[in-house]
């Protein structure tokens, strides 16, 4: 937060800043707010320095408690029996009662769908992220006192700043419950979402087509597609030469998936990518990459596979930093140039069609 001040004289125009847990919901609601009169006007929008996005991460879904009628949770008397159930449920191997009263009271799935669901209508164009599924991630140990009395009062508490790791991971089915609620909310508002996904692509796009079946596009030919199109701009022709006022657009309905999906920092292979742009895919599938997390190990050579393999419109970038100013500017800015190099592109043409990929995305 003790960078927040730096964003105003960043180069990046706007900043998509993600929400990963409760202690950061409202810093984010905060940060938007304290921004926000400061507007640039995209696609006739007009949007802040700072995009809000609100969703809950996967390392931090163990905190939410699945209480509809179909969970076995919402049979679990209340207090602290109800924690301890949950906890020996969602994370494996079964922790302790010490582990456990280290742990939060956990939040109801419906409780934190309402409080996304709020901040999402307060601000019409933020985002639902970060959300998504991870099979690697454990949780840390919990504080020893010597470590609360040494914390670094500027992180904002929640994280884990050094603490080493338990054997404790969090069940994949139940990621897969409070993913499957957000990705849901996305849809109803038709609302872009960032996904997190580390050793679960498959499960990942299992869920989706999940979502999106009985909507699927339906595949035309050539042929058909130039039919269409010819209607359409007759159609549009004759839109243009009537007299009158035109009527106001109708709101879209909601979609049971997210109408726009980005992959964040994606780490995969390139078949999953295949999948994923599918034509017959109702939603609209984006891959973003940072240096940060893309180009910092073994997997460059991968990485790089798919940036090349990728259509132009479909490629965002990111700093995936927790630090605003110069850093994250310094980072946009090699990502950007490390992509321009492995497509191809001048450095102008590159930065422009990053550009007009993350307005379509946020956008539509």
């Amino acid at each position: 937060m003790s960078s927040i001040a730096e964003i105003p004289r960043m180069k990046a125009t706007t900043l998509t800043v993600m929400a990963t847990r409760g202690e950061d919901q409202d810093l984010v609601l905060q940060t938007a707010a304290s921004l926000s009169g400061r507007e640039t006007a995209i696609n006739g929008s007009s949007t802040g320095r700072v995009l809000p996005c609100f969703g809950w991460h996967p390392w931090f879904s163990h905190q939410i408690l699945e209480d509809n009628p179909d969970s076995s949770e919402s049979d679990v008397a209340s207090g602290s029996e109800r924690k301890k159930a949950h906890y020996k449920k969602v994370l494996t191997p079964s922790p302790d009662d010490e582990f456990i009263s280290t742990l939060p009271e956990p939040k109801p799935l419906s409780q934190l769908i309402s409080e996304i669901r709020y901040r999402l209508t307060t601000h019409p164009l933020a985002l639902v992220g970060e959300v998504g599924l991870d099979r690697a991630f454990r949780l840390p140990n919990s504080w020893k006192p010597q470590e609360i009395g040494n914390r670094d009062e500027g992180m904002t508490p929640g994280s884990r700043e050094g603490r080493k790791l338990s054997p404790h991971r969090v069940q994949p089915e139940h990621q897969k419950a409070v993913l499957k609620a957000q990705l849901q909310l996305a849809g109803e508002l038709r609302r872009p979402v960032s996904v997190h996904s580390v050793q679960a692509h498959g499960a990942v796009f299992d869920l989706f087509k999940t979502l999106w079946s009985g909507h699927e596009r339906k595949l035309q030919s050539r042929r058909e597609r130039q039919r269409r199109r010819s209607v359409a701009d007759a159609h549009a022709d004759s839109e243009a030469e009537e007299e009158g006022e035109q009527a106001s657009p109708q709101p879209e309905p909601p979609l049971p998936f997210p109408p726009r999906i980005c992959m964040h920092s994606y780490s995969g292979p390139v078949n999953p990518v295949k999948q994923l742009l599918h034509q017959s895919n109702p939603s609209d599938v984006y891959f973003s990459f940072s240096t940060v997390i893309n180009f910092s190990g073994p997997s460059a050579q991968k990485v790089m596979d798919v940036i090349k393999a990728l259509p132009d419109d479909r490629i965002l970038i990111e700093s995936d930093l927790h630090t605003a100013g110069p850093p994250m500017d310094d980072l946009l800015e090699q990502i950007a140039r490390q992509i321009c190099e492995l497509r191809g592109w001048t450095l102008h043409q590159g930065v422009q069609q990053l550009a007009e990929n993350w307005k379509r995305f946020v956008y539509g």
